[in-house]
């Protein structure tokens, strides 16, 4: 029987240079990971320029910038199981393979169907390759080694969505070889040769024992149901929710509870459910789900009110938010320094310090101004109360999920990561851009209290892991 792995376990003593290989297969892993997310808002600040280079409609533009986040939900649920079945370091591999071929060809699209198929081809392919990194630090990181090197997972999700904004818009703005938009895209293909050449010499390439198979009834069901979900919440409040929406939804969630069904009867599932009742997992994904559903409705209301309320350019408003981001990477990756008593108690302390931030922001923007230090101030103390939580949550939620379950665990966290900020941005996004129209800045008053109170209830989540994790 495999027992659970806790983050007082001591590190064997082993030569300098074996203890290096680790950390620096962790860097190239990390760096593929901060490539992939930084596609997620990099296109943004590049629309204008693609709708007068490629002629887009506001349709295509719309799928462009959200094809991506759908063909990466496709898969992410079921990419953990496919590394374990044929190998964590070939679909590392093949899965930023298929993101750098995919980046070449939005680089070099004629038209904006070419655009919109490499962006959705581009999102699966990052779908096959990030699940692989939780899984890989699982297996190869156990006690403090495992903890620091979660943090440095979490230190590369907070930056990079910042990043992606303001990155984008240094390279639009440059306007390198007279390329315009284009660069946002080839930029990956020098680096995912790079990280692809580098997985390959470091990255451990073993499967599942035989007599493991993949569940194909669940897949089929499994890409389906998160499509249905995805689709209409990216694309309603642009299409002014047609009816079409609310019948995706619908069945997307009939889909998701035919797949819970399914799963819990066949032998190979493609996610094994019971990793559910490994303690700490279940309050671990829902006080993820909550903190980052209202991230992403913070991160994408706050920058829509700079730009449209204010007037502010997207790289503006990107700039302006990498103090929040950069304060959030810091204290995201060093968490554990922090006194051992402590650490159970960082993430629902921590979701009520970024809640308060929240409300602060709130407070700062209601006139229709900029905010002056009071907005700054919460930005700082936003980015060091979610950067605490978050580090120590990732740590604790897998603190004793056994190393046969990691594809499991793998797969349902980065899920449960991506879908919530998709629901965060549809559901906080649409609110503010229907008040928006009587004022920005009381629309995003609104929007970042309800985040606040969203908050407040993932703070209950939190008190219920540091429970489960201070249990012996």
């Amino acid at each position: 029987m495999v027992r659970g792995m806790t983050l007082t376990t001591s590190a064997p003593a082993v030569p300098d240079r074996a203890t290096r290989r680790p950390w620096f297969m962790l860097a190239v892993l990390l760096l593929g990971q901060f490539m992939a997310l930084l596609d997620v808002t990099v296109v943004n600040v590049a629309m204008t320029d693609i709708r007068t280079d490629l002629h887009a409609s506001g349709a295509a533009l719309q799928l462009i910038v959200s094809g991506y986040t759908v063909g990466y939900a496709m898969l992410l649920i079921t990419g953990a199981r496919l590394g374990e079945l044929f190998g964590r370091r070939r679909l590392f591999v093949t899965g930023v393979a298929a993101f750098t071929v995919c980046s070449l060809l939005c680089g070099f699209a004629p038209d904006p169907t070419t655009l919109i198929v490499a962006r959705i081809a581009q999102g699966a392919g990052a779908a096959l390759m990030m699940p692989q990194v939780i899984s890989v630090i699982q297996a190869q990181f156990s006690g403090p080694a495992r903890a620091k090197a979660l943090s440095a997972y979490t230190a590369v999700i907070s930056v990079a969505f910042v990043a992606g904004q303001v990155l984008g818009g240094v390279l639009v703005g440059a306007d390198l070889f007279g390329a315009g938009w284009r660069p946002i895209f080839l930029v990956n293909v020098p680096i995912g040769v790079l990280v692809a050449a580098l997985a390959l010499r470091l990255v451990p390439g073993g499967a599942a024992g035989a007599g493991r198979r993949l569940d194909l009834a669940g897949l089929a069901l499994a890409v389906p149901a998160v499509v249905l979900v995805v689709l209409p919440l990216v694309l309603g409040h642009e299409t002014g929710w047609p009816m079409w929406t609310f019948g995706s939804l619908a069945a997307g969630v009939l889909l998701a509870v035919l797949f819970v069904v399914l799963e819990r009867r066949v032998r190979d599932p493609l996610v094994d459910l019971g990793v559910l009742k490994v303690r700490g997992v279940a309050p671990g994904l829902a006080a993820l789900a909550t903190g980052m559903a209202s991230y992403g409705g913070f991160l994408f209301c706050v920058a829509l009110h700079l730009q449209t309320g204010l007037g502010e350019t997207a790289l503006s408003a990107g700039l302006t938010m990498v103090p929040g981001g950069v304060v959030f990477g810091v204290c995201g990756f060093f968490w554990h320094k922090l006194p051992a008593r402590v650490h159970t108690a960082l993430t629902p302390c921590g979701y009520a310090g970024s809640a308060i931030a929240y409300a602060l922001l709130a407070l700062s923007l209601k006139d229709g101004g900029r905010g002056g230090a009071l907005f700054f101030a919460a930005l700082i103390l936003f980015g060091l109360s979610m950067g605490l939580a978050f580090g120590s949550l990732m740590a604790h939620a897998l603190t004793h999920v056994p190393l046969a379950s990691a594809a499991d665990a793998s797969g349902l966290l980065t899920t449960t990561l991506q879908l919530s900020q998709v629901v965060g941005v549809a559901t906080f996004g649409s609110l503010f851009l229907t008040l928006a129209g009587g004022s920005s800045a009381h629309a995003v008053t609104t929007t970042m209290t309800w985040a606040a109170a969203l908050l407040l209830v993932g703070a209950g989540f939190g008190v219920a892991l540091a429970r489960a994790s201070a249990r012996r």
